[in-house]
């Protein structure tokens, strides 16, 4: 029994039903049948597995969307009603395919990129350049003739010497480059440390007293337009305390630069934070844009400036609450683990999957929730570890949560809240393919990005191409 389980941690200590799905962590599709299976979008897992194979990305289109115009909404509602407006960027690197880049756009979202590959990717599935905007703090030339020569909306200048790489770019295309200032603002968001991108010792943007100089500097290039300061605290982060004071110290440098010419936005990037457990509690999303814009109204009235225009960049707030992972559990083993003066036992649950496909356990130690999701179970709960088919010791995709104790091989474990930086972090560790992700919606499933084969994966290994030698058949 888990009461008597000193392993067992206080968030999970109350857990009575091993099968719940909380609706703060579940997209709000996902049910059960009356024979226990998971449904999400109208569709059985179990007929996902079969057609699709595990691991599995399961991403519900009708939650992305409804996230999507919902911040749009919120951004643009408490930004009007301090006689201003906003822009909303989707965060491509949270999960890029040419359907979520349609999704955005159709719900009145740009596209914010950070690499060569995810600007092809949106222009290819047929965003317009000025609906695009380009981040990297070591951008090549490549990436800046690409953005430069599609028109893009914005390039994000993460250095002062950027400023004349992109205006250099732009005068031999004989073109005019709109461009934002990234600024280090020194807001400590409450966030782990890899997430926390706004700390003096890191390597985004300039320092808040390097603007003034900086922003001169793309102000005597004609090639370039400013639009204003940048900003990024990190990610992951609930409530508004650390993106209300990231305003406060852009605006006050934002003041001093209108003496020199318009600035006309401000933009406070992202990170808004979601539910990984039961245990978390993100912002509501209307609350977290009416806190940050009342902030921005606030300061500006204090310092006598107009509120100019926003732009805020949400990516896993949109899309990762809609995914879910499908694994197929195979060897289970338990493991008595001493805890203070006594032990307990933990099970080991190994899944076809692992950190190639969730890194974010072994990169942060995120905690996530894992559901049976192929039957139902009356068995009592036990304390679990879902853990990976990979050579690491921290192949964990699950750290610590309640599974039924008849889980065995065979079963369908469902894992929530995976919709960003999965894909996006997905690697071929070992040399196992990437998972297809599969949008569903109204019943109906539909393949966003196919499962990687093994000949896909072995085709680019030029030594396969060559000759075995005759020694090496010995």
């Amino acid at each position: 029994m888990t009461s008597s389980n000193p392993l067992v941690p206080e968030r999970l200590a109350g857990e009575a039903d091993p099968t719940g799905l909380d609706p703060k962590v579940w997209p709000g599709s996902a049910r059960r049948d009356a024979d226990g299976v998971l449904r999400i979008g109208g569709v059985r897992v179990t007929e996902l597995a079969a057609h699709h194979g595990t691991p599995l990305y399961v991403l519900d289109e009708s939650e992305v969307r409804r996230r999507a115009t919902t911040v749009v909404a919120a951004f643009r509602s408490a930004a009007r009603a301090a006689g201003s407006d906003a822009t909303v960027y989707y965060a491509g690197k949270a999960f890029l395919s040419a359907a979520v880049v349609r999704w955005m756009l159709e719900a009145g979202l740009r596209i914010d990129t950070c690499t060569g590959g995810e600007l092809a990717l949106a222009l290819a599935a047929g965003a317009p350049g000025a609906a695009l905007g380009l981040h990297g703090n070591n951008k090549s030339d490549d990436e800046l003739e690409a953005a430069v020569a599609a028109g893009l909306g914005a390039i994000v200048l993460d250095s002062a010497a950027e400023a004349d790489r992109v205006a250099d770019v732009a005068a031999r295309l004989g073109r005019t480059q709109r461009v934002r200032l990234r600024v280090n603002s020194g807001v400590h968001a409450s966030t782990h440390e890899y997430l926390a991108t706004a700390r003096e010792d890191q390597k985004f943007g300039v320092a808040l007293a390097d603007v003034p100089a900086a922003v001169a500097r793309i102000r005597r290039r004609p090639e370039l337009q400013l639009l204003g300061l940048h900003s990024h605290i990190g990610s992951q982060i609930f409530g508004s305390d650390g993106f209300a004071e990231a305003a406060r110290r852009l605006l006050a440098v934002h003041r001093d630069l209108l003496e020199g010419g318009p600035v006309p936005e401000l933009n406070l990037g992202g990170g808004f934070g979601i539910a990984y457990t039961s245990a978390d509690d993100p912002a509501d999303l209307d609350d977290l844009a009416e806190r940050i814009v009342a902030t921005v109204a606030a300061v500006c009235a204090e310092l006598g400036i107009p509120v100019p225009h926003l732009a805020v960049e949400p990516g896993r707030s949109i899309v990762g609450p809609a995914g879910v992972t499908l694994y197929t559990a195979g060897a289970t083993k338990d493991v008595e683990v001493q805890a203070g003066a006594g032990s307990g036992i933990r099970r080991y649950v190994a899944v076809d999957g692992g950190m190639s496909d969730n890194a974010r356990t072994a990169l942060y130690g995120a905690d996530y929730t894992v559901r049976l999701a192929s039957r139902a179970s009356e068995a009592e709960p036990v304390l679990v570890r879902v853990v990976g088919k990979h050579c690491e010791s921290g192949d964990v995709v699950v750290r610590e949560d309640l599974l039924p104790a008849d889980v065995g091989a065979g079963d369908l474990l469902a894992v929530p809240a995976t919709g960003a930086y999965h894909h996006s972090l997905a690697s071929n560790y070992n040399l196992v393919t990437r998972p297809a992700v599969v949008a569903v919606d109204d019943g109906a499933a539909t393949v966003l990005i196919r499962r990687e084969t093994l000949a896909e994966l072995l085709g680019r290994d030029t030594g396969l191409e060559q000759p075995i030698l005759e020694g090496a058949r010995r």
